[in-house]
């Protein structure tokens, strides 16, 4: 038998055999119902108007309605309903516990039925809903369907023409919050009721809340959204309303008028036991603070809170205060309170009471890892922290690790040894004779950093790494963050070459780099956006980081710096690199569903040499391949068109680029529980900006890159255990970037157990790869 008929009497087999499936599992959907029983299926939605009603409209209606119909159905897949066949599978176990009571009610679920008066509430709530989107006088219809002891209904919405806005008027009488909201409701910019828009319910509570918010920031902080009342008007006729908003009779006295901010007490550290009288508070720059233990520098609460004594009272200046309170990392308990003051009329009297988190915290990590490229070990780590160094919410970080790792590959064994200690002070001030425009909501930083690194490849070679940094932290906002590392120090030097390594690298150009001594001196920018970062249900989500990296720039200019005209420039005896490193990754998040997306990945680069270096070093390089990159190939193996090597056959080093460029698509959905699925391709390489005469192949030409373009693809498996995400994913090439004739770069045999064991590759991680 061929090749291909094997196949199809395989298909075929499985083919008939999902079908057994299917139909024993619609079968086995109802066989446990009892007399009077239905299965609820699911409802349709629809809409009949007597007036044009556009195409948008209807949808948008129809969406409407299908979000308000309840109970949901059972999940099925091919509308076949799977965890409620595996319900079905199992009696009633006698315990709450087990594997049978696990599979029953965590994998399976029970059947929905269908009840009339749930029906009947649906079509009340629709027909109410409706009412609330201006079809007034208009009716919902039910119609139900049963067939096989399952219930179908279809929810038909009789509409005429929607009611649109006549008139709006306000409070004009002659009293202060009066003159306030016609304020607010005149300009044009925010108004939500608007003559000859469509009426809605929802609006109308939207206008009140708007108004509510303007009033909290002019000093009305008693006044509440529900003290306005809106009377809607629909005898006018011609499908209009007119809607006349009005403060509401029972409106308290307070609620009416604007207070100012009296005296501030801040209880630096609160917790229900503490002493909360007033006469131990300590006055300092016009707050009094209540601090027994002098834990904390007063100037936090001058430079973070925003309230002073006499300002107006608004809603802003109050969230602003709370948030800036909680970024500073030392409270996990923020609360504030109002409350009249007693001695003074149309003033308030503000009271922060802050819970202190453990200023001082130690945490131990122990981790494992394997790596495509057949790399096995693991790592130890140890975190202390102190969020109050200097009593002025100063957070000190201090991270030693040590780690080993063993390399096996075509008869060569690398064992690697890591040690390093790492050490950061954050200041929440920026500390700097400049100025930075940063936003008032978040606390900027002021990073100090210094590390230290070890490394020790038994058989190779031992690196030191030296490192400091100088820069700052600050956010425009909760989805922009701009770090910049003005000083950037790195000093690597490596050692104690074996004779076998001195050998290798006299013949190996890449190898030899990888190790080279190394002196950056420069500065960092980073701008990273994140929509995700605050919650949202937007259909569309997109993320961008900007890195700009620079070193030897400024030591360039000062020593005319020219490699092409003599030796390399030094700085205190160390040659320093020359470099600029630009990179880009953008990335948009599609929501199709409540588990369901669809993701794409943008993220390209260029990194480039000149002055005192004509090589961009090694550590700065781009690399492609791995288990967030080209997951259908090994890590770190590819640049152009340059094969490496088989990594089965023999040890493959790292090929570092100057230009990047990864293109991802993915799509990511619900399996059952916790484990989700995806399936994903993967497009792009790195290449060298010089040519490169160990590695033929590797220099990008705008003429041929396209060429050498990377493709894959592959399906993953995720547990999304709220905490971390476990992923494996597993991927083959579609498209292989060497220059080889076209039938082998597109190769693709499943059949052959050779090509499977060079070109499946299984990818193990944490966290999704963007």
């Amino acid at each position: 038998m061929s090749l291909m008929k094997k196949y199809r009497t395989i298909f075929t087999h499985l083919t008939g055999f999902g079908c057994m499936v299917i139909l024993f599992a619609s079968c086995s959907n109802t066989k446990n119902l009892g007399p009077g029983q239905n299965l609820f299926v699911g409802a349709k939605e629809k809409i009949k108007s007597t007036d044009r009603l556009p195409s948008s409209k209807r949808k948008d209606l129809q969406s409407q309605m299908a979000s308000l119909v309840r109970p949901e159905p059972n999940a099925s897949i091919l509308g076949v309903r799977f965890k409620l066949t595996v319900f079905n599978m199992f009696k009633e176990p006698k315990k709450k516990k087990g594997l049978v009571y696990w599979l029953k009610y965590k994998v399976g679920e029970p059947p929905v039925l269908a009840s009339n008066s749930v029906l009947e509430k649906n079509r009340l709530v629709l027909q109410s809903h409706l009412e609330n989107e201006g079809f007034f006088r208009d009716s919902v219809v039910m119609d139900t369907s049963v067939k096989n002891k399952k219930l179908s209904v279809t929810y038909t919405a009789l509409v005429d023409t929607q009611y649109r806005i006549n008139h709006v008027s306000y409070p004009n009488d002659s009293g202060i919050i009066a003159k306030n909201i016609q304020q607010y409701a005149t300009g044009k910019k925010y108004v939500l009721l608007r003559p000859n828009n469509p009426y809605s319910l929802d609006v109308i509570k939207d206008e009140r809340t708007r108004i509510d918010a303007r009033l909290k920031d002019k000093g009305f902080y008693y006044f509440s959204p529900d003290y306005l009342l809106a009377r809607t008007d629909s005898t006018i006729g011609n499908h209009k309303v007119d809607i006349d908003m009005k403060l509401k009779p029972e409106t308290p006295a307070m609620a009416k008028l604007p207070y100012y901010i009296n005296n501030v007490y801040v209880f630096a550290d609160y917790d229900i036991n503490a002493d909360t009288a007033r006469r131990k508070a300590k006055l300092f720059e016009g707050y009094h603070i209540i601090d027994p233990n002098n834990k904390y520098n007063p100037k936090i609460f001058s430079r973070t809170l925003v309230f002073k004594r006499g300002d107006l009272y608004n809603r802003t200046d109050h969230n602003l205060s709370l948030n800036r309170l909680i970024t500073l990392g030392i409270y996990k308990f923020v609360k504030v309170r109002f409350e009249p003051a007693r001695d003074s009329v149309q003033k308030l009297n503000a009271f922060y009471y802050l819970t202190p988190t453990n200023t001082k915290s130690i945490r131990f990590e122990v981790s494992g890892l394997t790596k495509s490229n057949n790399a096995t070990g693991g790592e130890f780590s140890a975190n202390w922290r102190h969020r109050n160094l200097f009593k002025g919410a100063e957070l000190l970080t201090i991270a030693a690790n040590f780690g080993f790792q063993t390399q096996i590959s075509s008869g060569y064994n690398v064992n690697t040894l890591s040690y390093g200690l790492e050490a950061d002070l954050y200041v929440p001030r920026i500390i700097a004779p400049f100025r930075l425009n940063t936003s008032s909501a978040y606390v900027p930083q002021t990073k100090f950093g210094a590390s230290y690194k070890f490394y020790n490849r038994t058989t190779l070679y031992t690196l030191r790494s030296i490192g400091a940094s100088y820069g700052y932290i600050w956010k425009d906002g909760v989805k922009n963050e701009h770090e910049f590392t003005l000083i950037n120090i790195n000093a690597v030097k490596p050692a104690n070459f074996t004779d076998s390594f001195k050998a290798l690298i006299d013949t190996n150009l890449t190898v030899r780099r990888s190790v080279e001594k190394q002196f950056i001196i420069g500065s960092i920018y980073n701008y990273n956006y994140n929509s995700q970062a605050q919650a949202n249900t937007k259909r569309n989500n997109f993320y961008f980081n900007g890195n700009i990296d620079l070193s030897g720039n400024l030591l360039g200019l000062a020593t005319g710096a020219n490699i092409n005209e003599g030796d390399k420039k030094k700085i205190l005896g160390q040659e320093f690199t020359q470099y600029v490193k630009l990179e880009g990754d953008f990335r948009h998040y599609l929501r199709l569903g409540k588990y369901n997306s669809f993701n794409t990945r943008l993220d390209a680069g260029v990194a480039v040499a000149y002055g005192n270096d004509t090589l961009v070093p090694f550590i700065k390089e781009f690399f492609a391949g791995g288990v967030s990159d080209l997951r259908g190939f090994r890590a770190r193996t590819l640049v152009g068109a340059y094969y490496a090597g088989n990594p089965r056959e023999k040890l493959i080093y790292d090929q570092p680029g100057d230009v990047k460029l990864l293109l991802t698509a993915e799509y990511r959905a619900k399996l059952f529980s916790i484990l989700r699925y995806a399936l994903f391709a993967d497009a792009g390489n790195v290449w060298t900006l010089k040519y490169d005469t160990s590695r033929p192949g590797s220099k990008f030409y705008s003429s041929q890159f396209l060429n050498q373009i990377a493709v894959d693809a592959g399906i993953g498996l995720r547990a999304d255990i709220s905490i971390l995400i476990v992923r494996l994913d597993v991927a083959f090439p579609l498209r292989l970037p060497y220059n080889l004739p076209s039938g082998e770069k597109y190769k693709i045999d499943f059949g052959d157990s050779e090509w499977r064991k060079n070109n499946i590759v299984w990818n193990l991680a944490i966290g999704y790869p963007f």
